[in-house]
């Protein structure tokens, strides 16, 4: 088979309504017409309004900078609990450690409210702490 630009194929074998397949065929029934092309797609597209749409999405407002703010520091409270825990009862708490460095890692958003700001630095104080206290029980065994 050959096809040739935007043009229908060309071929050497019949088609495939007139060729019988185990028993089942497509045939055209008389009174029907044939059945018209679907409407070809528009090649161009509004990419003005594509670009203004992707813009919008990346702008951040202050309400979700806040909410992604408060939602890294909940995380690192979270890991500082799993380690209290695995302390308490006698483990060494690797993983938790391993995953409060991780969460203490990413990157935070700056926030323009200085009362957020405050707490966020003093659980990341906190966090920086602990992954220490770990690193010196680490050496001194």
């Amino acid at each position: 088979m050959k096809v040739t630009g935007p043009s229908a194929p060309t071929t050497s074998t019949p088609s495939r309504a007139a060729r019988s397949t185990g028993g089942f065929s497509l045939g055209s029934t008389a009174g029907t017409s044939a059945p018209t092309a679907a409407p070809a797609a528009s090649a161009t597209t509004n990419v003005a309004g594509l670009s203004a749409l992707m813009a919008l999405q990346g702008v951040e407002t202050a309400t979700e900078r806040r909410r992604r703010a408060i939602r890294r520091g909940g995380g690192l409270l979270d890991r500082l609990d799993e380690l209290k825990i695995a302390l308490l009862s006698g483990e060494a708490g690797e993983g938790a450690l391993e995953r409060l460095g991780r969460d203490l890692r990413e990157a935070r958003t700056d926030d323009d409210e200085p009362g957020l700001t405050d707490l966020l630095n003093q659980i990341d104080l906190r966090a920086a702490v602990e992954l220490a206290k770990a690193e010196v029980r680490r050496s001194a065994a």
